[in-house]
């Protein structure tokens, strides 16, 4: 009977397992705790962070107050954190911006989760809460937008605030006008294609912020190869991936056995004549530019200045996909058959100095939307960290010119949605009714947090908040370069209505997700067992 009675092992001897109140607990303090790392960036006066590098790049360092980037870097071990993390990413992936305040309205949702959970209210019930809370807070939002579209002039006003908006959180604060302007150029050049990879970023090292500038054509971090035109007009470029190289022999692991040097200089001879046929091939392409992604050595290139052709070796593989995006080629790898080959085309290629150093400039690509921004700054971390923040910007912008309608921002549809929330859940009996609440009072968090960031009172300026919307002022949201409570529509500081609409989806999700969990189970590592078998 005593054997009977034993507790009987399921998992194995190294499995961990919480369950109940343990997991519910264990989830909600990694999620509010991520919430309390990033909370610090959020808003127009939020701080940044230094992310210092270990393994194999020990020592590199990243200044940043973009969320993802954030989350990204540090390793989390908590599974509800890992979900928050998992979340950012996709915010980022989505539209591009709003990757703290997700992260932040989640981790105040699980807090409010777990006062109510306190009172022995069934999770179950905080779900179908928060559900009807998400219906209210969306359809209100949504009633909420705006949409220009159908006028260009307010369409591009929009565009400028949005990007203005995105940017008074980044380093490019400082220049926002000047980068907003930059970036609405360059996305209203792809014509609502919205293909990002048409616009190229250059990050090159020296001058300031202010220096960087819109191209309008693409820019090859390359040079033209000696001896050969420095400038071609109406350009035909063959784009290839092929081997260019005449001193290797690319089989590998072969052995050559000669009876004398002459024997050595015939098989140079024979080499050479094989590279040169293949020279040949490519020139009857009838081309004048040839651009490679592998190298492309001396006696090679000598045959391509010989023939006038300007050659470009070493073009990465990245470049080449974008080069060839834009100039509406293929790339290609062998060249037997000259007609079934797409060649790219553009008005003109010529050598450009940035900086200290030379490039090469497309002009007039057959992509008319393509252009690259090239940015200069005082060190890497300023450069990398302004290529996310106007990549964020041009993220925004593409699914804005998508999907064009437009919310205001500094906590005002926060404040709208959370006033909504509130008064739909007067009409709600039961307990869901405290969900709702515990929700509205999440969504007030976000101008709570950006009014504490910036310094200033932030129960003084909420109250003053929802007191407007009390009296019917629903355009009224926080401005941070005051510190007062202001129409939002006079200030200029408007948002996407997708970026509002996929943050406060994505968070209760996310909550909902991590408040269903009443068990966590880790499974045993694997155990490394020496290898006794024959090499």
């Amino acid at each position: 009977m005593a054997v009977a009675l034993n507790p009987v092992q399921i998992m194995k001897s190294e499995a961990e397992e919480e369950r109940s109140e343990t997991a519910r607990l264990s989830s909600f303090i990694g999620a509010i705790a991520l919430g309390e790392l990033v909370r610090s960036t959020l808003g127009p006066r939020g701080m940044d962070k230094i992310l210092v590098a270990m393994g194999r790049s020990e020592g590199q360092i990243e200044v940043t107050n973009d969320g993802a980037t954030i989350l990204r870097s540090i390793g989390v071990d908590n599974p509800a954190a890992k979900i928050l993390v998992d979340i950012s990413k996709t915010q980022d992936d989505e539209v591009g911006d709003g990757t703290t305040s997700v992260v932040v309205l989640a981790s105040e949702l699980l807090r409010e989760a777990e006062k109510l959970v306190a009172m022995k209210i069934h999770p179950q019930t905080i779900i179908a809460g928060y559900r009807r809370a998400t219906d209210v807070a969306r359809e209100a939002l949504t009633k909420s937008a705006q949409d220009n579209s159908a006028n260009p002039e307010k369409f591009r006003e929009d565009l400028l605030k949005i990007a203005k908006t995105t940017l008074s959180s980044k380093i490019l604060a400082q220049h926002k006008d000047f980068f907003s302007n930059l970036a609405v150029d360059a996305v209203l050049r792809l014509k609502g294609s919205g293909n990002l990879d048409a616009i190229q970023i250059i990050k090159k090292q020296g001058g300031t912020l202010g220096d960087s500038f819109l191209d309008e054509g693409f820019i090859l971090e390359k040079k033209i190869g000696v001896n050969q035109p420095k400038r071609i007009e109406n350009a035909k470029i063959l784009i290839a991936n092929t081997p260019m190289d005449t001193d290797k022999i690319k089989v590998f692991g072969s052995k050559i056995s000669v009876e004398s040097t002459a024997k050595v200089a015939e098989l140079e001879i024979a080499v050479k004549e094989k590279m040169k046929t293949k020279v040949q091939k490519i020139l009857k392409h009838d081309i004048n530019v040839f651009i490679n992604r592998q190298l492309i050595y001396n006696y090679p290139e000598q045959l391509f200045a010989d023939a006038g052709v300007m050659a470009i070796e070493h073009a990465d593989f990245d470049g080449i996909e974008r080069l060839a995006l834009v100039t509406g080629g293929e790339i290609t790898s062998t060249f037997d058959n000259p007609e079934l080959v797409k060649l790219g085309k553009c008005d003109l290629i010529e050598e450009c100095i940035i900086g200290e150093d030379r490039m090469i400039r497309l002009s007039g690509v057959q992509l008319g939307e393509a252009c690259t921004i090239v940015l200069r700054g005082a060190t890497n971390q300023i450069l990398d960290e302004a290529d996310r923040s106007l990549h964020d910007a041009l993220c925004v912008l593409t699914q804005t010119v998508k999907e064009t309608r437009t919310v205001y921002g500094g906590g005002c549809s926060e404040t709208l949605m959370a006033k909504a929330v509130m008064d739909a859940a007067v009409h709600v009996a039961g307990k869901e009714a405290l969900a709702m609440e515990s929700f509205a009072r999440s969504l007030l968090m976000i101008p709570t947090i950006i009014a504490d960031n910036a310094g200033y009172d932030s129960a003084q300026l909420v109250s003053e908040l929802r007191a407007a919307y009390a009296e019917g002022k629903t355009t009224f949201g926080l401005s941070m370069d005051e510190g007062i409570v202001d129409c939002m529509n006079q200030v200029g500081i408007t948002e996407s209505y997708q970026v509002k609409r996929q943050v406060m989806l994505s968070a209760s999700e996310a909550a909902e997700m991590i408040l269903r969990v009443d068990d966590i189970i880790k499974a045993a590592p694997r155990k490394r067992t020496a290898d006794h078998g024959p090499c």
